[in-house]
């Protein structure tokens, strides 16, 4: 292997994605994570809805559980009709608030939109073949029929693999473990690895120190998040779902009497929004920088009574039952932090001096050994026996070290990337790996949020034990996007079912196991990111 000194590595010429300024609550201990606060709210509110189901935070996990619950009564409801305009009438309602229409900050559409069911907890696995299902279906599943056409929806869903690679005997013997339950759950386009088989299918990687290659041929891959949250919000918008766009909780009542009707339900959620006039005249006329102060200048509350409420928030999980508990310190805490993730687009030159460096044409997202760094192809991609060269384009990224990862406390840390991830981790592996990444240039890169589970960086998919009408649909780690669809169904099932699963028994994400006296346990992956 060359020296890093003797590599042709053009200069980075990164820029950031940047957005407005959104709106959060406080986390205990910590200060606003915002750059504007908002304003204060008070008076009675100007009207009142009744909803059946609050749904707060309108990414993937909050409409698949909309869609999915949607989708459960119109079922009952009309079992014979393919009709979607017949459930616009329904009751009981489903409301799903999202304080972001635009998406810009949303941790599903700053990821890398990965799927797989390369796991080791079968719950992962089975919950990853579910979202794999859905993706490849989507089509149909997610389709809104009109008089005159029909809305299509591509979630480009590219089936071109998973690549774990393991460089010691540890690592080998947990490779082959998740293997044989992989295969047993039915992942059957899974595949161990030798180095020499390796070399054979992927010639422009450096096997030189690995042992063992998990690979997923099929149904692994990644997809268009944004794709996804368009084509979940029209059905949702068909299926008669009120989506309250730019809303945000600032209080709720609680039933907490002690007596016989629930202690310490929600009964209603005061919602800050904006008037659809006011809406329509500042997207027509203002920057977004504008739109956030006319935003907070042009507020009314709106209070929702309900039945039910499915915290959805994501990464500010936390924040929000702040709010809904009015900061109760009694209230057992929901253990998941926002964390930052840097994501990295980089060219690599297609036409390398060296003869024995190949460029990949189509890369699965390759999972390096020790350093956990990861890398992908990026964009259309060509086919090696197409004649046509490779496009070169690749994304890649790597989690922070233990010491760096911690929780921030102000949106405007993600404004700027952690480029020496790149200089320091991410390009010496990516080189050692594939020789052909030696003569790289960043292109972009931009940093999201991660919902950072602190007790075993797994779901929480469970009623708060002492708020017994608050799901909660937290804590995912990395895996929500590609596991909100079965995430949604078992929400759907706990609403529907008196606190059942039925189609997937994922009773080990309880919230039992996360707070001191709990009778659950942690479920940590072993050799997967």
């Amino acid at each position: 292997m060359k020296s890093m000194s003797s590599l042709r590595l053009f200069r980075i010429c990164s820029r950031s994605r940047t957005a407005p300024s959104a709106f959060h609550l406080p986390l205990p201990g910590r200060r606003v994570i915002s750059s504007t606060p908002p304003p204060l709210l008070h008076g009675p509110p100007a009207a009142t809805k009744s909803v059946d189901t609050l749904i707060i935070g309108g990414g993937p996990m909050g409409l698949s559980t909309a869609y999915h619950l949607a989708m459960q009564r119109r079922s009952r409801s009309h079992p014979d009709d393919d009709d979607d305009d017949v459930s616009n009438s329904r009751s009981p309602s489903i409301a799903v608030v999202e304080r972001d229409p635009t998406y810009a900050r949303s941790s599903a559409t700053l990821s890398a939109g990965g799927v797989r069911q390369q796991f080791s907890a079968a719950e992962n696995i089975q919950m990853s073949l579910y979202g794999r299902d859905f993706l490849r279906d989507a089509a149909r599943l997610l389709s809104v029929h009109h008089p005159d056409h029909d809305d299509v929806v591509d979630v480009q869903f590219r089936e071109h693999g998973y690549l774990f690679l393991s460089s010691s005997l540890e690592g080998k013997r947990q490779l082959e473990q998740n293997h044989r339950l992989q295969k047993s759950l039915g992942c059957r386009d899974h595949v161990l690895l030798t180095p020499l088989q390796l070399k054979e299918r992927f010639p422009w990687l450096n096997v030189e120190d690995i042992l063992l290659g998990s690979y997923g041929a099929k149904g692994e891959g990644w997809f268009d998040p944004w794709a996804l949250i368009r084509g979940l919000r029209a059905k949702c918008l068909s299926l008669g779902v009120e989506i309250v766009d730019g809303g945000f909780p600032v209080s709720a009542v609680r039933n907490c009497d002690g007596g016989n009707n629930g202690n310490g339900r929600i009964l209603s959620v005061d919602i800050a929004q904006q008037s659809q006039q006011h809406k329509q005249r500042q997207q027509q006329y203002l920057k977004p920088n504008q739109q956030q102060e006319k935003q907070q200048q042009n507020q009314q509350i709106v209070r929702y009574n309900v039945q039910n409420v499915v915290n959805a928030a994501g990464a500010h999980c936390q924040n929000l039952l702040n709010t809904l508990t009015g900061n109760d310190t009694s209230i057992h805490p929901i253990p998941v932090e926002p964390r930052k993730r840097c994501v990295f687009f980089f060219h690599c030159a297609t036409h390398q001096q060296d003869p024995d460096a190949i460029v990949p044409h189509v890369a699965p997202l390759t999972v390096c050994p020790v350093s956990n760094a990861y890398f992908r192809s990026e964009g259309i991609v060509t086919d090696p026996s197409s004649g046509q060269p490779p496009t070169g384009n690749f994304l890649c990224g790597v989690s922070p070290s233990r010491e760096e990862d911690r929780a921030i406390d102000d949106l405007d840390q993600l404004e700027f990337v952690d480029h020496h991830l790149w200089e320091d981790v991410l390009w010496p592996a990516l080189y050692h790996r594939v020789p052909a990444f030696g003569e790289v240039k960043v292109k972009s890169s931009w940093a999201g949020l991660y919902e950072y589970n602190t007790i075993d960086q797994n779901a929480i998919i469970d009623f708060h034990p002492e708020i017994p009408n608050l799901l909660l649909l937290n804590g995912f780690s990395g895996h929500g996007l590609q596991q909100s669809p079965a995430a949604g169904r078992a929400a759907s099932e706990l609403l529907e079912n008196d606190g059942r699963f039925v189609t997937l028994d994922l009773t080990r994400f309880s919230f039992e196991r996360c707070y001191h006296g709990g009778s659950g346990s942690p479920v940590f992956e072993a050799g997967i990111v």
